[in-house]
């Protein structure tokens, strides 16, 4: 088991930063590739970003290049994912997920999840 817990959800107006943490117990943190999705009401989930286990891979969806940053620090068993000059089609419910290794190519691949946190993008 690797129970994720996410913090750092909000309300912002379009072109605010919000800086979304992924944390879990334990010894095993490193040996997961972490990834974080987002899901908008009415939509399906989507991969925004994935960090190998030891950071040295990190990959995003076209849409957030250049504005959002993942990085992890492994002593502290955390991922973070800095987004700035965010939309309003950043909306979402944002989780993190782990899979063994290296990041999966759906999903449906990530066997532990977290419970998500908001993320509200509006004026």
């Amino acid at each position: 088991q690797l129970p994720l817990v996410e913090s750092g959800g909000g309300s912002v107006q379009p072109g605010g930063s919000l800086r979304l943490t992924c944390t879990a117990p334990g010894n095993t943190f490193h040996y997961y590739a972490i990834a974080w999705f987002r899901q908008a009401p009415g939509k399906e989930r989507e991969e925004v970003s994935c960090v190998s286990r030891l950071a040295d891979s990190v990959r995003y969806i076209d849409s957030v290049k250049g504005r959002f940053t993942t990085s992890r620090d492994n002593s502290k068993n955390t991922v973070f994912m800095q987004m700035t000059s965010l939309k309003p089609e950043d909306t979402g419910t944002y989780y993190c997920a782990a899979r063994r290794i290296v990041c999966g190519a759906t999903p449906s691949e990530y066997h532990h999840w977290g419970q998500g946190t908001q993320v509200t993008v509006s004026t």
